[in-house]
């Protein structure tokens, strides 16, 4: 980026199943920020240094390449303790997720300090309809080979209800952050510090304009950044979340995964996000379904029962 700028849900009287212990995991307490009290205000183009602990569920996705150890590639959103939700097009610089590993609770990239922790990649599943020349279904999900604990440096984010985003506009509080270049030109590099910025959500119309996209956006994805150009998304930021907060619940939620652009911080071509709600039933059951045990009943079920709380809760706000 650069400078240019408990939700558990009340399952009431569940009927018990085999994998549910797995199933009620996925709707576990998240989006929460522990160091929140202690963080002063809010490459990323346009955006400045995140504190440490500011976004507890980035994610950086690296490959092992020759010569270097390990190299950071994309960024992802922790989403439960062992799964990661990043872009599929980042997955295809390397299939066999023997070459990769994901590095939590991380802020500068060249330090390894206590909050920091790696995990292998046991499984790496792309969407079944991602078409790589136009980026849809641009979504992706890491599984680690172990689950991750807790603590104020590492911490779940929320997934969206198909009824969020009705909620969501200029006014609401979203943000990116990420490892990637800070500028689009020169020799600027990845950056090793974690970056953020906030950005504002730019209404469809305005990104599908003949002097901005040209109708190249549909409705599974989503333009952030600024009109004006000089916030954005850029190289090694792909995957990385777009998070939006949520007052009346008090938590984060990821609405969107980087996913393309032309250029970074460009007036008229703000980053392209996947949206997520629209994929929310195929990341759950893709989480649940990767353990054998679980019942396909239960995770319907889940499914279920999580729309049915977040309609309630998205008519009574």
């Amino acid at each position: 980026l650069n400078a240019s700028g408990s939700s558990t849900l009340p399952l009431l009287n569940p009927v018990k199943t085999i994998g549910d212990s797995k199933a009620e995991k996925v709707l576990q307490k998240c989006g929460e920020r522990p160091l929140e009290d202690t963080l002063s205000g809010p490459r990323i183009v346009g955006g400045h240094d995140a504190q440490v602990g500011a976004w507890p569920w980035l994610v950086s996705l690296q490959i092992h390449q020759v010569g270097v150890k390990f190299k950071h590639v994309c960024g992802g959103a922790l989403v439960n303790e062992n799964s990661v939700l990043s872009a599929a097009h980042c997955a295809t610089l390397r299939k066999d997720p023997y070459f990769w590993r994901a590095v939590i609770g991380a802020h500068n990239l060249r330090k390894h300090d206590k909050h920091t922790t790696e995990r292998n990649i046991r499984n790496i599943t792309v969407h079944p309809e991602f078409k790589k020349e136009t980026f849809e279904n641009d979504i992706a999900l890491f599984k680690l080979d172990s689950s991750v604990r807790y603590n104020d440096y590492i911490q779940p984010i929320c997934l969206p209800s198909a009824y969020l985003y009705l909620y969501i506009d200029n006014e609401t509080d979203c943000f990116i952050s990420g490892w990637g270049r800070v500028a689009e030109k020169g020799k600027s590099l990845l950056a090793s510090v974690l970056k953020e910025a906030k950005v504002e959500i730019i209404p469809s119309d305005v990104c599908n304009a003949f002097n901005s996209y040209g109708g190249l956006i549909d409705s599974n994805m989503i333009c952030a950044g600024s009109e004006s150009g000089g916030i954005d998304s850029c190289q090694g930021d792909s995957g990385g979340p777009l998070m939006c907060y949520r007052p009346s619940t008090s938590k984060y939620y990821l609405i969107g995964i980087t996913s393309f652009g032309i250029g970074c911080g460009r007036p008229k071509f703000p980053g392209i996000y996947v949206r997520l709600s629209p994929y929310k039933r195929w990341v759950i059951s893709e989480i649940l379904l990767s353990n054998k045990a679980v019942n396909p009943m239960s995770t319907a079920l889940v499914i279920f029962l999580t729309e049915m709380y977040s309609a309630c809760i998205g008519f009574l706000k």
